[in-house]
């Protein structure tokens, strides 16, 4: 073989080596690859609860949100405290077991990503959703590419993630309020502007599936790349940011703002995450 021919096959192994790595890392990070032994089996101990409940799972086993998972947790807890709530804060998804879910009236997912639940606690936690729990999933708890629990993805999100801004990543936005005279809402001002963060796009719009919407982007107020080969930034029509539904006896909202820790401070936002307590949990 000559030294060219030699060359050039080098250079194909380590080309197709690095795509293979990158490949994996993204898949890795966007939750499409998890690893099993990130299940839990052995719940920690949670006590009984004098006052209305909040359970607050802060799991990644996809790609960890370094600032927004403390910011959340730290918020929530706040929040609690405001409220009159008892909280349990944990990383600890085998939580989700019908007897200690039976202990509280709302689960929030704060950026849990990947493939958190086993066979069994999927079971317990639909169960406990479809007989009156409420459920809030903030911002990476719907911005996985792929789920292994199409009931997750597709009923108690309502849609799949399919990218976000990337040009830049983080911009400001305007929020359209869907309609002011919903509780969860009515303190938001239309538009309403949130700076620095990172916008969501989905596959669909959940509108059109029965989903009630209660926040929009301004398809004007922030740029995209129009399309791209990885991410898809835009959606085609109204593109909804945050959206309600219930579920049996039960309720889920799902907002997907809150990439960026300093978001968790913003007023507004505090309130309309303490708002979304209250309704899944009819507080």
């Amino acid at each position: 073989m000559s030294l060219l021919k030699k060359v050039i096959l080098g250079a194909s192994v380590i080309l197709i080596v690095g795509l293979m790595c990158a490949a994996y890392m993204y898949m890795k990070i966007m939750g499409i690859i998890t690893n099993p032994a990130g299940y839990d089996h052995e719940p920690p101990a949670v006590p009984e609860f004098a006052r209305p409940a909040i359970l607050v799972l802060s799991k990644a086993n996809g790609y960890v949100h370094e600032d927004a998972l403390p910011a959340g947790e730290k918020m929530l807890k706040e929040l609690a405290d405001q409220e009159g709530w008892d909280i349990f804060t944990t990383d600890n998804a085998a939580t989700h077991n019908s007897e200690d879910l039976a202990k509280f009236r709302v689960v929030v997912w704060n950026n849990v990503s990947g493939d958190v639940l086993t066979t069994e606690q999927r079971s317990d936690f639909k169960y406990w959703v479809e007989q009156g729990g409420g459920w809030v999933g903030i911002h990476a708890s719907g911005g996985d590419l792929h789920y292994k629990w199409d009931w997750y993805a597709d009923t108690l999100v309502g849609a799949q993630f399919v990218g976000h801004t990337m040009n830049p990543q983080f911009q400001n936005a305007d929020l359209l309020v869907a309609d002011s005279s919903i509780e969860v809402t009515s303190h938001l001002k239309s538009p309403w502007t949130v700076s620095n963060e990172e916008w969501y796009a989905f596959d669909k719009n959940p509108r059109d599936e029965g989903y009630e919407i209660l926040l929009t982007l301004d398809k004007d107020s922030y740029q995209t790349k129009q399309g791209g080969f990885i991410w898809r930034e835009q959606m085609k029509g109204e593109h909804p940011i945050a959206w309600r539904y219930t579920i049996g006896e039960g309720r889920s909202l799902y907002s997907a703002i809150g990439h960026q820790g300093p978001t968790y401070s913003i007023p507004e936002f505090r309130q309309f995450i303490t708002n979304a307590v209250r309704w899944v949990g009819k507080l």
